[in-house]
């Protein structure tokens, strides 16, 4: 891939325009919810606003065979999920994702609520942190409230509650389960965090994004397009949204972040990042599962279906 042709806008299928916004160009095809049960379909689904203030909205899932334990209906974990797409692309109801949400629901099975939040550069960081917060606020919310969510009184367990996402969306995860700790979220409990290939940076290449400049992929300029859309205008990639590793505010709280999951693959130009990242969890005395695959690449849960379902099996083993 040589440098003098390659054009990082292209390859995301944006763009940029002068006043600083971006065209998006690829539109993955959009999944109406299914409120009702259909054939075929192991879930339904529904689409909430949470803030109309922001325009946040949820799209949540829940399996139509609920479990049962001697007559009485399971109590379902709840998955707070965050989509990828580098912060500014994709959107909860996008094919992908919302196949994605629907098999984690029932396979788990669980309740997600896979949350549609604010896309950079038109919100930049941290708009979409501030939506996971309001979208973990708006869970705990309805265990509360006699008029509450009914799929999530009458199946969700709000002692086994999860955050997760995949690439941008394990950024997210980080960011949001530090910012709700300021907020008490009784009866509510996050019982742990489910980060799928989180997406870091920071300014000094690590070995990984040298050798893997070029990927295919997640080439190293489109890394950069992604953090100079995404962070605050004037940060740059050490700041702490986009680097946790460098000392911050933030640090004074990792360790009271409850069990992690961290899934990832070596073809990743991040993979170094998000081995610094488990190494800075455990640090902090966070217990942490890592799972680093040898062979794979970003995203690749994303077009292969037997590593969708080894990432799925993996994220129910360390709910159950």
């Amino acid at each position: 891939m040589s440098k003098s042709n390659f054009d990082p806008y292209a390859h995301l299928g944006i763009v940029f325009n002068p006043d600083g916004s971006i065209t998006r160009r690829l539109s993955l095809p959009k999944v109406e919810p299914n409120p009702d049960p259909v054939p075929d379909n192991p879930t339904v689904s529904k689409d909430i606003i949470i803030n109309p203030k922001t325009n946040t909205c949820i799209r949540i899932f829940r399996p139509v065979k609920i479990p049962s334990n001697d007559n009485t209906v399971a109590r379902l974990p709840i998955i707070v999920y965050f989509h990828g797409g580098g912060f500014i692309l994709y959107s909860a109801c996008d094919v992908v994702c919302n196949q994605n949400s629907s098999l984690m629901a029932s396979e788990i099975p669980a309740i997600v609520v896979s949350v549609d939040y604010r896309l950079a550069p038109d919100h930049r960081l941290p708009a979409c942190y501030e939506d996971a917060v309001d979208a973990i606020l708006w869970v705990k919310q309805q265990a509360v409230d006699p008029e509450g969510e009914k799929w999530i009184k009458n199946f969700g367990d709000l002692s086994r509650c999860y955050l997760g996402g995949r690439g941008n969306g394990a950024n997210i995860v980080f960011h949001a389960a530090l910012r709700a700790m300021d907020y008490n979220l009784g009866p509510m409990e996050i019982r742990g965090l489910l980060f799928n290939q989180p997406l870091f940076g920071g300014v000094q290449r690590t070995k990984s994004e040298i050798k893997l400049a070029a990927d295919p992929v997640l080439p190293l300029q489109v890394l950069d397009v992604l953090w100079d859309l995404s962070l605050p205008k004037g940060a740059d990639r050490d700041h702490r949204f986009s680097n946790p590793i460098l000392d911050g505010p933030h640090k004074i709280k990792i360790s009271s972040l409850p069990r992690s999951l961290v899934i990832g693959f070596c073809g990743d130009p991040t993979i170094d990042r998000q081995q610094q990242f488990v190494q800075l969890l455990e640090l902090n005395g966070v217990h942490v599962e890592a799972q680093f695959n040898e062979v794979g690449f970003h995203a690749i849960d994303v077009v292969d279906k037997r590593r969708a379902l080894a990432v799925l099996k993996i994220t129910k083993d360390f709910i159950f």
